[in-house]
């Protein structure tokens, strides 16, 4: 029989309070049951059974965080110690003869034999000290380890049970374990356990549902979401249990758990009900009234909150709100908080539902106040939904911001604050802005004519521009260049036969914007160009971009490079990955390939430095690199990387990079012997086009005439560009040759071959052509020495794409076939290629047989073929029969895609 002492049999039954008889609550005494949905937290449940082999355990968070569950979760499934007495509190417990008359019961329910000499208390406000100090005597003659869980803390209000509590943990014996659930510290001197080591946390970021368990949820709830949107889900209630709840049942009623996840915010019904009801309505008015002023903002400052809300007192207010655990947390290491992005949805909701008229006017205070504290980007922000234009564009301007907007971190921010801008809003800046967001989505057209609009506003207010505002101006209209309509310098149709196509010619509007800015430059505080070190590269940037455009590629290239070494702080990075993967481009078509390659990749690894978005990063780079790809026949890695450049917006709406993107796609299909694809891939000419794209594209045109056997067409397409150019007369020489006019060929061979200018493909370009065309005069030597040039000046470079465009005939002067003298030695250079190794046909082609087949991949008839090497158009059949055989093929284009495959090709 087990001694009396307790004044409680250990089951409860006909237990009362001594003051009144009424009966205790077994309700507060029981485990709460698990959630029809509950997921198992292995990583809590063993944080808490370790915390409970110390004196305290202190689990905190905001409503709704999975307190209660996870106390009663680890009570059930986990490895307590010893027994669990269980204690769920209210608000009625903060009386002390209420609290420790149920502590007393729940620890005799618990016990197995209940120590003597305690009696219950005997009065509801008071305890005396008698009673505490029997139950801390008591907890030495515990048989065992004992935790007592007290479950909701928070609504024990006053300081007199938690003093009861500290004197109990400071007198118990080492048997007693405590386990306190709450949404805010309870009134212990936690500092002081902490340094003793005597406690245990788990607070609201560990109680936060990581994405696995939030996964978990919405699966127990019969839902079978993507990991993707788990993923969401976790990040937009962060983590918060209860929230994550909620959603999953309203998935399940709209079963669309996609389309949820792209709507969801926190005024979705049920979870707006609940903040409202278990956060909202529990504060005081007057704290309810500050969170509701405050949450037009997203992070709260002390003072900025007391602006807003003409209190004085938000520091001690915002300190309390987060001790309690109110979805309100601090930022740390700094006086900030950050409302909880649910919350932060319900309380602006609330605000346009009760103060409607009120919300501009709060924007608007905001944004002065952060532009006083140099918070300018935020300041912007609040100014736009105030709907305060002139405000916002004349900080923006006076801060340089329309030109940070290219390139700082938060340039999206100022781009997306600025779009909403209404097109009537009058005034210099506004048009400023509004070009500089139009510039930042690649509309050149849209920018200049809201920069012609600020420049009349400039011109009429009557006095001079302000630096900034002058500066914005010069430098947005370099950025809009190039464009072939306003070039000044006469170099739109070419140089004339006695100037060089790099010759520096009469300034034109790009060299007359870049002196404006630098003028402009030295006027400003010097201060303010030391905040912005990215202008001098933007200017160089766009001076580079202009040569470039007008086809003086010597020069861009020098300032493509100027501007990547201006670009010396982490501010300039992104201008940076702009200039280097413009210069990688010129590079590429220059035939510099490997410093092509080089600044790519550093193009690349620049922009993962300064952590730029996937959709604010420019496609050059990779262009260039699929560019170096092709010019080196490595087909697959060309189609790869011009992939991942076309995912870049700039490629599509950058006229210089679309022009690139356009030929490399016509080159690709060329190579697979589809001219027609190849045609297509190219845009037809364009009145506004800039001389040097318009010339890349006019001679690629060329090129897939040339291919498709229209010799006419081929030279049509040259017509128009700079005719006296290298690249254009090469281009001519090979469509006069097809055309069987060799003399004319070979003059515009001497003139593109004498020229300075002469980018490395078509230097091998003519040796090649002339190389052709001794061989068809007999003169074997001469185009076995032309060929050797050729190789020589080609393999630095492992430049292959020419000679893979040259035809059969270059395979039979490489193989000696037809002649007696040494043919020049290709090196494995011009043979290797990429991707791993294939297995040969079952049997290897003829010399012949491989002569064919690049016929066939040029898109030749048998005739045409019969006629290109001199054989009867039987014997051209009998051929083509021999390779499908070989290798095992029945078509045409199966034949040439296995010979590619195979390498042969």
């Amino acid at each position: 029989m087990p001694p009396s002492g307790f004044p409680l049999s250990g089951d409860g039954r006909g237990t009362t309070l001594a003051w009144s008889d009424d009966p205790l609550l077994a309700a507060k005494f029981t485990v709460p049951a698990a959630p029809r949905h509950h997921v198992s937290r292995p990583r809590l449940l063993g944080r808490v059974g370790a915390g409970t082999h110390g004196p305290v355990t202190l689990v905190t968070g905001p409503a709704g965080a999975g307190k209660t569950a996870l106390a009663a979760a680890w009570t059930r499934d986990g490895e307590p110690p010893g027994p669990v007495a269980w204690l769920t509190l209210d608000p009625h417990d903060a009386a002390p003869g209420i609290f420790w008359s149920y502590v007393v019961e729940a620890l005799g329910r618990a016990l197995p034999r209940s120590p003597g000499g305690i009696s219950m208390p005997a009065r509801p406000g008071s305890v005396g000290t008698s009673l505490l100090t029997r139950l801390a005597a008591a907890t030495e003659h515990f048989p065992g380890p004992v935790v007592l869980v007290l479950d909701g803390f928070e609504k024990v209000a006053g300081r007199r049970v938690p003093a009861g509590l500290e004197f109990l943990l400071d007198h118990c014996g080492p048997l007693l374990r405590l386990v306190v659930t709450s949404r805010a510290d309870p009134l212990l001197p936690l500092h002081r356990y902490r340094a003793e080591d005597r406690l245990t946390e788990i607070r609201g970021a560990d109680l936060a549902f990581t994405s696995h368990e939030a996964s978990a949820l919405l699966h127990g709830h019969g839902l079978k979401p993507g990991d993707d949107v788990a993923r969401a889900l976790t990040r937009r209630t962060g983590g918060w249990a209860a929230g994550l709840r909620l959603c999953a049942l309203a998935v399940q009623r709209t079963g669309d758990p996609d389309g949820f996840t792209r709507s969801f915010t926190g005024t979705e019904q049920a979870v707006s009900d609940y903040l409202v009801a278990e956060v909202l309505d529990t504060r005081p008015a007057a704290t309810g009234e500050l969170l509701l002023r405050a949450s037009i903002l997203d992070r709260l400052h002390p003072d900025l909150v007391n602006a807003l809300t003409g209190r004085k007192d938000a520091e001690a207010v915002l300190a309390g709100l987060t001790r309690e655990n109110a979805f309100v947390d601090p930022v740390p290491g700094t006086p900030w908080c950050r409302v909880h992005p649910l919350f932060a949805d319900v309380l602006r909701a609330q605000l346009r539902i009760r103060h409607p008229a009120l919300v501009p006017r709060l924007h608007a205070r905001a944004a002065r106040w952060l532009a006083g504290e140099g918070r300018v980007t935020e300041a912007l922000e609040h100014a736009a939904e105030a709907g305060d234009w002139q405000y916002a564009a004349s900080e923006a301007v006076r801060h340089l911001l329309a030109v940070a907007m290219f390139t700082a971190p938060d340039g999206e921010r100022i781009e997306r604050a600025f779009s909403r801008m209404p097109a009537s809003v009058p005034g210099a800046g506004p048009a400023l802005l509004a070009a500089a967001c139009r510039l930042a989505r690649h509309d050149r057209a849209g920018c200049r004519e809201r920069l012609t609009e600020a420049g009349r506003h400039l011109r009429r207010s009557g006095k001079e521009p302000t630096p900034e505002a002058g500066l914005t101006h010069a430098l947005l209209c370099l950025l809009c260049e190039p464009r072939a309509d306003r070039q000044t310098d006469g170099r739109a149709d070419g140089p004339g036969p006695d100037r060089q196509a790099d010759g520096p010619g009469p300034p034109g509007p790009a060299e007359e914007a870049a002196r404006a800015v630098a003028d402009l430059m030295r006027r400003m505080p010097p201060e303010l160009i030391r905040a912005h070190p990215e202008i001098e590269a933007l200017r160089l940037y766009g001076l580079a971009r202009s040569f470039l455009g007008r086809g003086r590629l010597a020069e861009g290239r020098r300032l493509c490079a100027e501007a990547a070494g201006a670009c010396t702080t982490q501010a300039s990075l992104p201008v940076q990955h702009l200039s280097l993967g413009l210069l990688a481009v010129a590079e590429a078509a220059a035939g510099a390939l490997t410093a092509a390659e080089d600044h790519a990749l550093r193009s690349l690894a620049v922009a993962d430095q300064c952590g730029a978005a996937p959709d604010r990063r420019s496609g050059a780079a990779c262009l260039a690199l699929a560019a170096v790809a092709c010019e080196r026949d490595d087909q697959e890695a060309a189609h790869r990387r011009l992939g991942q450049a076309l995912a870049c917006r700039d490629v599509h709406e950058d006229p210089l990079l679309a022009a690139e993107a356009a030929v490399l796609r016509s080159r690709l299909e060329l190579a697979l012997g589809r001219w027609e694809t190849a045609l297509a891939a190219l845009p037809l000419p364009g009145a506004g086009d800039a001389p040097w794209p318009a010339q890349r594209l006019a001679l690629t045109r060329s090129a897939a005439a040339l291919a498709r056997g229209d010799h006419e067409a081929a030279a049509v397409a040259v017509h128009g560009t700079r005719a006296d150019g290298p690249a254009p007369l090469l281009a001519l020489a090979r469509a006069h040759f097809a055309a069987g006019r060799t003399d004319r060929s070979l003059r515009l061979l001497a003139r593109a071959g004498n020229s300075p200018d002469l980018s490395l493909p078509d230097r091998v370009g003519v040796q090649l052509l002339r190389a052709r065309a001794a061989l068809q005069a007999g003169d074997r030597a001469a185009a076995q020495h032309l060929l050797g040039r050729a190789l020589e000046a080609a393999r630095p470079e492992r430049l292959r794409r020419p000679f893979g465009d040259a035809g059969p005939w270059l395979r039979h002067l490489l193989d000696g076939t037809g002649g007696t003298g040494p043919a020049p030695a290709p090196g494995s250079w011009l043979t290797a290629r990429g991707g791993a190794d294939l297995p040969d046909p079952v049997q290897p082609l003829s010399g012949r047989e491989r002569d064919v087949l690049l016929c066939v991949q040029r898109m030749m008839s048998a005739d045409e073929i019969a006629d290109d090497l001199s054989l009867s158009v039987n014997t051209v059949k009998t051929h083509l029969r021999s390779v499908y055989r070989k290798l095992g093929v029945s078509r045409r284009r199966e034949a040439v895609e296995r010979g590619r495959e195979l390498r042969i090709l």
